[in-house]
């Protein structure tokens, strides 16, 4: 009877052990769980306050102040902004036309090490270029990139840290938008600056449309705002018809080129809307805005990581139209077919 006591009380006692021993083990198990999905909640909160807080300097050369420069500007900052909001700062810089004072802009901001770069305008990019491998660039306001960046077989993709925005319109549409409008004229001078490489690319190719429709075509161009008076008379003089490109000494000096061309009854046919408000009588312009727009967008998706700038390639802007300046064209006796718009002049 004792033994039998004993092995009854020993065996009780085992299973008291062993229950005890599951539930501490159970408990531990669960604490254990616990603590590791604690730890993950919090590192994930760490984690999106970190994407929260995150902040991006951008910095903006922009060659010099005219309309078709500001209206991308504005559009880059306005898309930068409503992706990113108050974490974007931005670095706002203005040549002043000076290709020299480029550099020393996008040499500041490499020294600031901003989180990237607005080159606006080819002198812009090719500074941005020239002083710095790393910080992503995006160009806007560009014509050929290949021109403006010496590349030669083009594929559409600048690669490395350069990407951006073109506002090359169809140079073959220009041309026909000129013979659509003056059809007897014979001579069509090419007025723009020489110090320009975009330029340079696109009165070649208009060149080369205009002659293939049978004008006579000869280039003025000139260095800088210093000669653009003596030059565009030079062309005035001896032209029927004057195509400007989109070039931004002219976008600036419109007054001047205005003041020279409609007093002589010489029609300008400008490469851009902000040209063509200044000093001539019709243009297919794109819209700057728009593909500043586009290149803040590309900025976004740069600084958050959601894309590579090496494999980005250059947008052009998705629609042209024919635009007229209805002031110079009433000065100078000029009707326009019913499909061109007038363009809102403070005239």
């Amino acid at each position: 009877m004792k033994k039998m006591l004993a092995i009854l009380l020993y065996a009780t006692m085992a299973f008291s052990l062993a229950a005890c021993g599951s539930s501490s083990s159970s408990t531990s198990s669960e604490a254990t769980e616990e603590t590791a999905e604690e730890e993950t909640e919090v590192a994930e909160t760490e984690e999106v306050a970190e994407e929260t807080t995150a902040s991006y300097v951008v910095g903006i050369c922009q060659l010099v102040q005219h309309d078709a420069l500001d209206a991308a500007t504005q559009g880059f900052k306005d898309a930068l902004t409503e992706a990113l909001g108050d974490a974007v700062t931005f670095d706002e810089q203005n040549a002043q036309g000076d290709s020299n004072t480029c550099s020393t802009i996008i040499n500041s901001f490499v020294s600031a090490d901003v989180d990237l770069i607005l080159a606006n305008a080819t002198a812009a990019l090719q500074a941005a270029q020239a002083g710095t491998d790393t910080i992503p660039v995006l160009g806007t306001s560009i014509t050929d990139y290949a021109t403006a960046l010496e590349i030669d077989d083009f594929d559409g993709t600048v690669g490395r840290n350069i990407s951006g925005t073109s506002d090359l319109a169809p140079l073959a549409e220009q041309a026909a938008m000129l013979a659509e409008l003056f059809p007897d004229a014979e001579t069509v001078g090419l007025l723009y600056c020489s110090a320009e490489a975009n330029s340079q690319y696109q009165v070649d190719n208009v060149q080369a449309e205009l002659e293939a429709l049978g004008y006579t075509c000869t280039q003025y161009s000139f260095s800088d705002s210093n000669d653009i008076a003596a030059v565009a008379q030079s062309a005035a003089d001896a032209s029927d018809v004057i195509y400007v490109p989109t070039d931004n000494t002219a976008a600036a000096n419109t007054e001047i080129i205005d003041n020279i061309c409609r007093p002589a009854g010489v029609p300008v046919i400008a490469g851009e809307e902000g040209i063509c408000e200044g000093c001539g009588v019709a243009t297919l312009s794109i819209s700057y805005y728009d593909i500043g727009y586009t290149t803040g967008e590309m900025a976004a998706q740069i600084l958050t990581g959601e894309a590579d700038i090496s494999t980005i390639p250059i947008e052009y802007a998705p629609n042209v139209t024919k635009e007229y300046n209805a002031v110079i064209c009433e000065d100078l006796g000029i009707t326009v077919p019913d499909d061109y718009v007038a363009i809102a002049t403070e005239e």
